[in-house]
């Protein structure tokens, strides 16, 4: 049995360490202009999302938190739902 406090802490770190690098990656000079402006239109598709902003950054964390906590709950209810010896 998969604990839901347990994976979905492993889930919601993973998914703002990936959050953090995909910023990081907006500020890198590594692509073309329009690669920049795509990558930043993609962030923006997130309500309230202003590039630049540590408030909208911050939100944008807690999308996350609250996607990663879904996906954890999610994947625990299934994986122990479909374990159970009837």
């Amino acid at each position: 049995m998969l604990s839901l406090k347990r994976y979905g802490w492993l889930c919601v770190v993973g998914a703002e360490v990936a959050y953090a690098a995909c910023l990081a990656g907006g500020y890198l000079p590594f692509r073309t202009a329009r690669g920049v402006e795509l990558h930043h239109a993609i962030f923006e598709t997130l309500p309230g999302f202003v590039w630049g902003s540590a408030g909208s950054y911050l939100l944008g964390a807690l999308y996350l938190f609250a996607g990663a906590w879904a996906f954890a709950a999610y994947m625990v209810w299934m994986h122990n739902s479909s374990i159970v010896q009837k």
